[in-house]
C-alpha cells in the first residue's frame, strides 16, 4: 500500500512540475464549455455552411451498438449552430449519406464546400480508418455524390484527421504509414485539380516523434500548423502544438501551453476565426472526450532600445535594425530617426536575433530571448563598431578616409554625430604619431563666394580644434578652407541635393609623404620587396596579406622564405632601389615604422 502511495504521489508530483516547467508559453486561453457534452465522446471536425461538425459516438433515436474496441457506439457525423459565447446548438445528424452503418471519423471541406474529404472503418476493424472523398451534387441541400476510396491508402494502415488548407491545395492527415517516424505521423498530399491527391509527404523529424502526431489545421492564413502530439515538450498526454510554415520547412513545435493543455489528453484544434476555436479534452475523469470553445489572447511584450556608438556612446539615427527569429527569418525592419531608437513586438518564450547594418560601421547581430511569460517590456541598448579609418590614394594625394564630417546648414560647430569620424582620424594619428595632416574643408555653391570661403575655414578651425582638444599636437595639424572652389561634382547651377551634399565635406591630406605606388596601386613585379613581417608559418603570413589588402595595400603578397626559413609578407615590389626606398619612407610614417627593405630575386 505504501508502495502504490509513493508512486501515485510521485506520478502527481512529476505532471505538475511538467506543467510548471511549460507554463503558459506566451499564450492566454480563456476555455469554456460548449453546452452539448455528455458521456459519450463529442469531438470537433470542421464546419460546412456555418454549422459545426462534430464526431459523436452518441445515438439519436434508437438504442447503439457498441464497438468493442472503444467501448462506446460507433461514430456519426453531427451538425451544429454555432451560438453566441462559444455555446452549440442541438446536433443533428449530419448527412444520411456519409453517416452509415459502419464508423465515420473526422472530415474536411473544400474552399468552396463543393468536396469533402472523410474517415471512416469498418465493423470488423473498427480502428483502421480509410480516406474518402464525395462531390456536394449541384443546387442539392447536401447531397453526396461520388462516393470514392482515395488512391493513397494502403492495406493495413490507417489514415486519420483529414484537413484542408483555406486555399483548397493542399491536405494534411494523420498515417501509420511503414515511413512514419512514431507510430502515425501527419503528412501532406497535394490536391490535383480533379480532386486526387498526389503521393503523400511525411512533414519529417521536425514535426513528427517517435510518439503520435495527429488532428492537423492551419491558422486561417495558412501560416501556422496546430497538431495533437504524445511527443515533444509535453505536459502529458496529447498536447496541442504549433508550428510556422515555410517554404520548404516547419519551425521547432511550441506548446500551447497551460492555459488549454493538460496532464490528460487535448486534441482536435481549430479556429473559427483568428483568435477563438473549438478543441476536445478527456480531462473529466471517466467520461469521453469533450468539444470545448477557447479565446486566445496572445501575451504582449516588446523589446526597445537605442542604437549607440560603443566608444562614444552617441545614438545613431539612420541605422537599419532587423528583427530575425531563431531560424534566422526576418520579422521586422526599421530604420531609427534621430532619437536613435528601436521597438520590435515578440512572442514570450522565444529566441530572437536583432541585427544591424548602418554605412562605416560593422554590421552587428544580438541574440535575445524573451524570457519572461507576463506583459513586459525589454530594454536592451545595442552598441555597435565604427569601421576602420583607411589609409588611400585620391587625386596624387594621400588621404586617411573617414565618412564625411556633418556640419548645421551655415554653422560651423561639430555636430555630435561627427565625433566618431573625427575619432577614427584621432586614433590613426595617435597609432603613427609621425603623420603630419592638412584639414582641407570645403562648401557647396550656395551663397557668396566669399561667405562660403569663410565658412569653410570656420569650419576646418573647428575640426582643428576637435583633434587638438583630444591629445594632437598643433604643430602636426594644418587646417585650411576652400570655399566651393574645388568641388567634388562641378554641376555649377544645376546641381542636385545629392551634388551639392557630396560637395560639402573635409578632407584629411597627409602632407609628408607622396603616394610612391604604395596604395591603390598593382606593384608585384621587381625584386626590391618592402616587408611587413616575418613568419616561421605560413598561415599566418597569408593572414598578414589579407589584412593588409584590406589596409588599402593592393599589392601586397607573399615572397617565399629568406634564408632562415621564415615566410615574408610584402607591402609592395619593386625594380628600382630608390624607388622602393621612396616608398618605404612613405609606409613607415602611415603604416608601419618597423617596415624595412630586402633585396630577392623572385621566379
Amino acid at each position: 500500500m505504501r508502495t502504490y502511495l509513493f508512486i501515485s504521489i510521485w506520478l502527481y508530483s512529476g505532471l505538475l512540475y511538467s506543467q510548471t516547467l511549460i507554463g503558459n508559453n506566451g499564450f492566454l486561453f480563456e476555455v469554456t464549455d460548449t453546452g452539448i457534452n455528455t458521456k459519450f465522446s463529442e469531438i470537433g471536425s470542421s464546419f460546412f455552411r456555418n454549422k459545426l461538425i462534430l464526431v459523436s459516438s452518441k445515438k439519436i433515436g434508437g438504442l447503439a451498438k457498441i464497438d468493442p474496441n472503444t467501448n462506446e457506439a460507433y461514430k456519426e457525423l453531427y451538425c451544429l449552430d454555432t451560438l453566441a459565447g462559444g455555446l452549440l446548438g442541438e446536433p443533428l445528424l449530419f448527412s444520411r449519406i456519409l453517416n452509415t452503418p459502419d464508423s465515420e471519423d473526422q472530415l474536411s471541406f473544400s474552399p468552396d464546400e463543393k468536396t469533402v474529404y472523410y474517415t471512416r472503418s469498418a465493423k470488423e476493424n473498427s480502428i483502421e480508418f480509410k480516406l474518402y472523398k464525395a462531390i456536394l451534387e449541384e443546387n442539392s441541400h447536401g447531397n453526396w455524390i461520388n462516393e470514392e476510396l482515395l488512391d493513397i491508402n494502403q492495406k493495413n494502415i490507417s489514415i486519420e484527421t483529414p484537413y484542408v488548407n483555406s486555399l483548397g491545395n493542399k491536405l494534411y492527415f494523420s498515417a501509420n504509414f511503414p515511413d512514419s517516424i512514431g507510430g502515425y505521423d501527419i503528412y501532406v498530399s497535394n490536391i490535383n485539380a480533379d480532386g486526387s491527391l498526389s503521393t503523400p509527404k511525411n512533414l519529417g523529424p521536425t514535426i513528427n516523434t517517435d510518439k503520435d502526431e495527429k488532428y492537423p489545421s492551419l491558422s486561417i492564413d495558412n501560416d501556422y500548423l496546430f497538431f495533437a502530439s504524445k511527443g515533444h515538450q509535453n505536459i502529458g498526454g496529447s498536447d496541442i502544438f504549433i508550428s510556422k510554415i515555410f517554404n520548404t520547412r516547419y519551425s521547432v513545435p511550441k506548446n500551447l501551453g497551460n492555459t488549454i493543455n493538460t496532464q490528460y489528453d487535448e486534441i482536435a484544434y481549430f479556429h473559427a476565426t483568428d483568435n477563438t476555436g473549438y478543441f476536445s479534452s478527456n480531462r473529466k475523469e471517466n467520461i469521453g472526450f469533450d468539444i470545448y470553445y477557447f479565446t486566445l489572447d496572445h501575451i504582449k511584450q516588446t523589446i526597445e532600445g537605442q542604437i549607440v556608438d560603443i566608444e562614444t556612446k552617441t545614438i545613431q539615427p539612420s541605422t537599419i535594425v532587423v528583427l530575425k527569429d531563431k531560424n534566422q527569418i526576418e520579422i521586422d525592419r526599421l530604420i531609427t530617426g534621430e532619437d536613435g531608437t528601436y521597438s520590435f513586438d515578440v512572442i514570450p518564450m522565444e529566441s530572437y536575433t536583432i541585427s544591424i547594418e548602418k554605412n562605416n560601421f560593422q554590421d552587428a547581430s544580438f541574440p535575445f530571448l524573451a524570457n519572461k511569460s507576463t506583459e513586459t517590456t525589454y530594454k536592451k541598448d545595442l552598441e555597435i563598431t565604427a569601421t576602420k579609418p583607411i589609409i588611400a590614394e585620391v587625386n596624387d594625394e594621400l588621404r586617411i578616409i573617414v565618412e564625411n564630417i556633418h556640419f548645421d546648414t551655415a554653422k560651423h560647430n561639430i555636430r555630435e554625430e561627427s565625433h566618431i569620424p573625427l575619432n577614427k582620424i584621432i586614433k590613426v594619428l595617435k597609432e603613427h604619431p609621425k603623420i603630419k595632416l592638412a584639414i582641407n574643408a570645403h562648401t557647396d555653391n550656395t551663397g557668396t563666394r566669399a561667405s562660403n570661403l569663410n565658412l569653410s575655414n570656420k569650419r576646418a578651425k573647428s575640426t582643428l580644434k576637435y583633434l587638438i582638444k583630444n591629445g594632437i599636437a598643433k604643430n602636426r595639424l594644418l587646417s585650411k578652407g576652400y570655399g566651393e572652389n574645388r568641388p567634388l561634382i562641378d554641376c555649377k547651377n544645376n546641381c542636385s541635393d545629392d551634388d551639392l551634399q557630396a560637395n560639402r565635406r573635409v578632407d584629411f591630406v597627409i602632407l609628408n609623404t607622396l603616394p610612391e605606388n604604395t596604395l591603390n596601386t598593382d606593384n608585384q613585379t621587381g625584386n626590391y620587396h618592402i616587408i611587413a613581417g616575418s613568419f616561421s608559418i605560413k598561415k599566418n603570413c597569408i593572414k598578414m596579406i589579407e589584412q593588409l589588402k584590406k589596409e588599402g595595400f593592393a599589392s601586397a603578397r607573399e615572397i617565399g622564405a629568406n634564408k632562415n626559413g621564415l615566410y615574408l609578407a610584402a607591402y609592395a615590389s619593386y625594380k628600382s632601389k630608390p624607388e622602393a626606398l621612396k616608398a618605404l619612407k612613405t609606409i613607415r610614417i602611415i603604416n608601419n615604422e618597423k617596415a624595412w627593405l630586402t633585396f630577392k630575386k623572385l621566379d
